[in-house]
């Protein structure tokens, strides 16, 4: 099921912000969450749930630092997706890691509508 969410996408002293309003599909999230991504150095392929699980209402523990994730469920842990820097901070770099390359819009869209559903 497609939602709407509207992504920030500048901010410029006390102008308005402007937003975009992006087609959300959680089925493309959780999809994309699972799906394993070849990594060019040869290392096992890797997805979102290489460190952050399955059940997103549990720790996940990073696959190289053994550091515990906190649930990124917004249900169970209600800090997640609060603060835009962070979300997109933490987008870049996992896609990054994970994917090999930055997610597009609509991919970051849909994830966040993936983890909001949980």
């Amino acid at each position: 099921m497609k939602t709407t969410l509207a992504i920030l996408i500048g901010v410029s002293g006390a102008m308005a912000i402007p937003t975009v309003s992006l087609a959300a599909d959680a089925a493309a999230g959780a999809a994309g969450w699972t799906k394993e991504y070849p990594q060019t150095d040869g290392s096992p392929p890797r997805s979102c749930v290489t460190c952050h699980g399955r059940d997103l209402s549990q720790p996940g523990r990073h696959a190289v630092t053994n550091k515990v994730i906190e649930p990124m469920a917004p249900s169970v842990n209600p800090q997640r997706l609060t603060d835009q820097a962070k979300v997109e901070k933490w987008l870049l770099r996992n896609c990054r890691w994970t994917l090999g390359r930055e997610c597009t819009s609509d991919e970051k869209v849909d994830f966040i509508a993936y983890i909001q559903s949980q």
